[in-house]
Parts: C-alpha cells; sequence; structure tokens
C-alpha cells in the first residue's frame, strides 16, 4: 500500500447538523456500503442513537475513493461526549468543520473547532443544508470565514440529504489534509483511542498506527499498564470490522487483543512489542489524553440486590468503551450496595443509565444527581464531597468550595432579554456578549455548576423557542455558603436522605423535601414526625398522623364511659409507642426519593 494516499479525518460539528447524515453521503459516493444495505445514520450502531437522533459513541470507516484510502472517524456533536471527540482528533491530520445553514454557529460549533485547532488539524469548513427554504447561506458563510479567517471561497456549500456538492469535500480532503507520517521501520507504537469487549477475541483496541507494524501472532505489550498477551487478528472498519494480515503506519484499525480484564487495556495507552527490555526502554510511549473530570454524580443501585456483581461487570464493560465514566462502590441505608458514578453531564449519565438496561438488562435506582465539592476540614484536612454523606459535621468544616463553569450561550439577540432573566436565578455572574453577525450573539458568563447540571439546558429551549444552545467548562472552585440539610424521621437521622444545600435556598428544599416525605412515608400506629434540619436547627417540619384503629367498634349500646375508657387506653398506647416504636421506612420510599 502507498501510505502517501491515506488520509485520515473526522467530522466535528454542533448536535444535529447533518453530521451522521454527511458521513451517509462519503459511505454511498465512495460505495464503502453497498446500496441495497444502506440506511439512514449507517455509522450510529446503537438503536439508542438512532431513537435520539444524535451520535453518541464515535465511529471509524475506512473509505477508498479514487485510489486514496480515507480514514473517516464520525463523532458525537453534544458537550457531554466531547471526550469523544478529542480522542478521535488525536488518531487524525484534519477535520471537516460542519455548520447548518438555517442554525448559523453554535455553542458546540466553537467548542469543538477550538479541540481540533488545538491539536493542529488541518480544518476544512462546510456549511450544510443550504437546500432549506429558511437557510442563511450568506450569512453562515460570512461567520465562518470571520471565524477561521479564511476566504469565502475555501467555504464548501453542500446539502447532505440531497448528495450536493459532496465529491467537493472528497477533492478539499485529499488536497489539503496531509498524508501521515509514515515510520514503518521504527518500533511499534499504535494509541488506542477506542475499544470494545469481544467475548471471543477479548478487548479489541481501536488503533491508530503511529511507527512500525502489527499482525496476528505479535507479542505485544501495554506501555502503561504493563500487560502483554498475544494479537488473535487485526483488521479495518469497513464499518464493520474486517479481518486483514497486516496494519502499518498512518493506518486506522483495530487489534485484537485476548485480554479479558478491562483494566489491562486502557484508551490513551501505547501498544509496542513485546521485545527485549533494552529495546522496550528506547521507545517512548505516545502522548495519552487528559483524565476527563466528571462534572455530575449519581449513585447506581440494583433494584435486586443479587444483579450487584451484575452492576459490577456491566460498568466495567461500558468503561471500556466509555473511558470518562468513573465509578467506585458505596452502600445506603435501606437499599444496600450499589455505586456512586461520575459524568460528564446530564445526556451523559442518561445514556449511561439506558445502556445498563438496554444491553445489560438491569433494573436500576439512580440517586439524584450532584456535583462534587472540596472540602477544607477545622484540622485543614483536603478532601472530595460528592454526596451529603461525604461531609463531616458542621462545626468541623472550615470551608467548602463549589465548582464554577464558564458558561457560553450562543442565541439570536433578541432573546437575550429572557435568557439574562433566567441566568439571574443561577447566582451567575455576567462576563461579556459578543455578537457573531447580525442578529446573533455570544453571552457569557460565570454560574455554579450546581445550577445548570439538571434543568437549565431545558428551561433555556424553552424560553428561546429551541434556538440557544450552550457549551460550558469547568474553570475554578469557589467558597460557597453551603450546608448539609439532615432529614430526621421519628427522631432518628437519616442519612440517605441528607442534602447538600446552598444557604438562599434551605427552606424551599427542606419544605419540599418533608412534604414529598409525607405523601409517601406509610402510617404507622403512631405519629411521626418528619424534619429537615441544619446543624441541629429545625428548618422545616411535617407530621404523618397515627393509624386509627376503630377499638369501639364491637360495643352495642351501654354506657359511654365504656367507650371513652377505651380511647383512652388507646391514646395511653399510641404515647407509649411514640417513645419507643421505631419506624422501618419501605425500600420503595428510599426509591422514590433517591431517584432524579
Amino acid at each position: 500500500m502507498n501510505q502517501q494516499k491515506i488520509r485520515n479525518f473526522v467530522i466535528i460539528s454542533h448536535v444535529d447538523h447533518g453530521k451522521s447524515t454527511l458521513a451517509d453521503r462519503l459511505l454511498e459516493i465512495t460505495k464503502t456500503v453497498e446500496q441495497r444495505k444502506m440506511r439512514a445514520q449507517f455509522l450510529d450502531m446503537m438503536d439508542i442513537e438512532k431513537e435520539k437522533g444524535i451520535t453518541i459513541k464515535l465511529q471509524p470507516v475506512r473509505m477508498k475513493y479514487n485510489e486514496y484510502i480515507m480514514n473517516l472517524i464520525d463523532t458525537p456533536g453534544h458537550v457531554d461526549f466531547s471526550y469523544e471527540v478529542s480522542r478521535s482528533l488525536a488518531a487524525v491530520e484534519g477535520a471537516l468543520l460542519l455548520v447548518d445553514a438555517s442554525q448559523g454557529i453554535q455553542a458546540q460549533t466553537l467548542a469543538n473547532l477550538h479541540l481540533a485547532q488545538d491539536q493542529g488539524l488541518v480544518i476544512i469548513p462546510v456549511v450544510n443544508k443550504i437546500d432549506l427554504a429558511q437557510a442563511m447561506t450568506k450569512e453562515t458563510v460570512q461567520g465562518l470565514s470571520k471565524l477561521l479567517d479564511v476566504d469565502k471561497k475555501e467555504i464548501i456549500e453542500i446539502s447532505a440529504k440531497k448528495g450536493i456538492n459532496i465529491e467537493k469535500i472528497l477533492e478539499a480532503i485529499i488536497q489539503k489534509i496531509p498524508e501521515p507520517i509514515i515510520n514503518k521501520k521504527s518500533p511499534l507504537r499504535a494509541l488506542i483511542f477506542d475499544s470494545k469487549y469481544d467475548s471471543y477475541k477479548g478487548i479489541l483496541a481501536y488503533v491508530r498506527i503511529v511507527d512500525g507494524q502489527i499482525k496476528a501472532g505479535d507479542r505485544i505489550k501495554m506501555m502503561a499498564s504493563g500487560s502483554m498477551s498475544e494479537v488473535i487478528e487485526v483488521g479495518l472498519f469497513k464499518p464493520e470490522i474486517v479481518k486483514t494480515d497486516l496494519l502499518e503506519s498512518g493506518e486506522i484499525g483495530y487489534v485484537a487483543t485476548g485480554l479479558k480484564d478491562v483494566v489491562q487495556c486502557r484508551v490513551g495507552d501505547t501498544i509496542t512489542l513485546n521485545i527485549e527490555q533494552k529495546k522496550i526502554n528506547n521507545v517512548k510511549p505516545l502522548p495519552g489524553y487528559f483524565e476527563p473530570n466528571s462534572m455530575v454524580f449519581a449513585s447506581f443501585y440494583p433494584v435486586e440486590s443479587n444483579d450487584y456483581d451484575l452492576l459490577k461487570d456491566s460498568l466495567g464493560k461500558l468503561n471500556l468503551s466509555d473511558s470518562s465514566l468513573q465509578y467506585e462502590p458505596e452502600s445506603c441505608q435501606g437499599i444496600g450496595r450499589g455505586f456512586r458514578a461520575g459524568f460528564l453531564g446530564m445526556l451523559h449519565l442518561e445514556i449511561v443509565l439506558e445502556r445498563l438496561k438496554r444491553e445489560y438488562k438491569l433494573n436500576l435506582i439512580i440517586t439524584s444527581p450532584s456535583v462534587s465539592y472540596k472540602i477544607v476540614d477545622k484540622k485543614g484536612k483536603r478532601f472530595i464531597a460528592t454526596s451529603a454523606s461525604d461531609l463531616p459535621e458542621a462545626g468541623y468544616i472550615k470551608e467548602i468550595k463549589e465548582p464554577w463553569a464558564a458558561l457560553e450561550i450562543i442565541s439570536p439577540s433578541h432573546f437575550l432579554g429572557p435568557i439574562m432573566k433566567l441566568l439571574k436565578r443561577t447566582r451567575g455572574q455576567y462576563q461579556d456578549t459578543e455578537y457573531l453577525s447580525i442578529g446573533k450573539a455570544v453571552l457569557k458568563y460565570y454560574v455554579p455548576l450546581n445550577e445548570i447540571i439538571i434543568d437549565f439546558y431545558d428551561q433555556l429551549k424553552n424560553i428561546t423557542a429551541g434556538y440557544a444552545s450552550m457549551n460550558y467548562s469547568i474553570k475554578d472552585y469557589q467558597p460557597a455558603d453551603l450546608v448539609k440539610m439532615d432529614i430526621i424521621i421519628a427522631g432518628e437521622e437519616t442519612e440517605a436522605f441528607a442534602r447538600i444545600v446552598h444557604r438562599t435556598k434551605l427552606e424551599q428544599e427542606a419544605r419540599a423535601l418533608v412534604k414529598k416525605l409525607k405523601k409517601i412515608i406509610p402510617k404507622q400506629l403512631f405519629a411521626v414526625s418528619l424534619q429537615a434540619a441544619v446543624a441541629g436547627r429545625i428548618i422545616a417540619r411535617e407530621n404523618i398522623s397515627a393509624m386509627r384503629k376503630d377499638v369501639t367498634g364491637y360495643l352495642y349500646g351501654g354506657d359511654y364511659t365504656r367507650k371513652r375508657k377505651l380511647l383512652e387506653k388507646q391514646k395511653k398506647g399510641k404515647k407509649k409507642m411514640k417513645a419507643i416504636g421505631k419506624i422501618n421506612i419501605p425500600q420503595q420510599v428510599f426509591f422514590e426519593i433517591l431517584k432524579k
């Protein structure tokens, strides 16, 4: 093979700008997929991707056009999957930047562009959906030209749906994206940019061969983990995996490692040949990937306690293909054993939960999402808390810091008023307003992450009729007036219901929680008090009245004093039960309160 005729590239864009449709047209024109097998969003392999209409997992595919080998990695567009995008960018030399002519430049367009520029990739700007009646092609081209500082003539105008000007993209890829640097004679170095588990072949490592070559039967070593194995097979993505004899420098393909333990083959590791130690010492590992920082935390508990081991194995296998998922075991009063997991955002959490339910048939309960807090206690000890149970007693806390994010919202200018009104509720700080073009602005705010992770995006879409888009990134941690709100049921603290709450929202949260508990906790034979407290001070209270038993129902006639004596006796009994009785909270109550 002539390695000089290889072109490795990705497509990056904001979500729903036509990236998957463009990939479909490229597959058709290059005849990578037979017409009779072709379907919409061909590279979206998971059912959940097709249902939601978004790309969740990166997907490589090898195409051939005019004697050129084109390795495309289709990437997600949503902010929660930016780690997938960053891994793809490290394996290629160029990127198609796709922008919807009817929506213009969006928040994730800018975020993904910055990632590609940081990698030093060649950017080919493309404006899609020029066939739509509402397309603002001229304005979008002008905005892209200004953003990239390029001539308007360099921007390719297409309709991926109708197949207009797709060949121009292929020609631009050949002309503008450089061929990979070839080092066939150097020792093997292959960058793992993704992986998945195969029950027969073990872990399939998706690799970019930077130096050397690899084939079935080679003894290999993972440079970071130190794991060693013999290669079962190597192959290409067409887009289904196809076995081949050899992978060489510059190519993208897969390596069936035969490894079974997910921790032995990690994304970002470098594969080299298992040769003499002296020679291995001369081989330097490739730059891996930054460790993704989880932004949202929630706990998963199996409804059936016997499913704990299945949940553990399932999370391990998901983590293999989604290295941004982080988790650790924990236990909770009233529910049992589960896992505290970290995610890049709410959509990431939702997708992981859905995959666990669909792919592994798990019935799960999930706790309310939270963020991570940095704590300093009175002794100067520093630690991270992701839930109220991690906090020490109030008197022992010296300082709590919460994560703040740089938030960018791109929207038509006439929605700026309602957006700023929404942002007032977030304790955020206004930074700047920039205008991308006439009628479109970028609003920049500095906000506490906890204020925007749950339903902020839905509210933003509602007040802007769906036209606004947002992107955020963690900047630092700031001191915050946060307190641990305890829930006391029948005089006993219930740790599972404790929350970390900002003092300005304390009363509102406390009243809402005790009212919800009053509705779902079943009545007892004695009155039950429900209290929300901070450092021993009661903030809100509700009472569940005692279950009433008709102790006089069997009486027939006679003096009223007999009935009165029975009622007094019942009253004394209830008072005694209240003093010594304990309430057993059904598991369903925990499920109702803890689920998001």
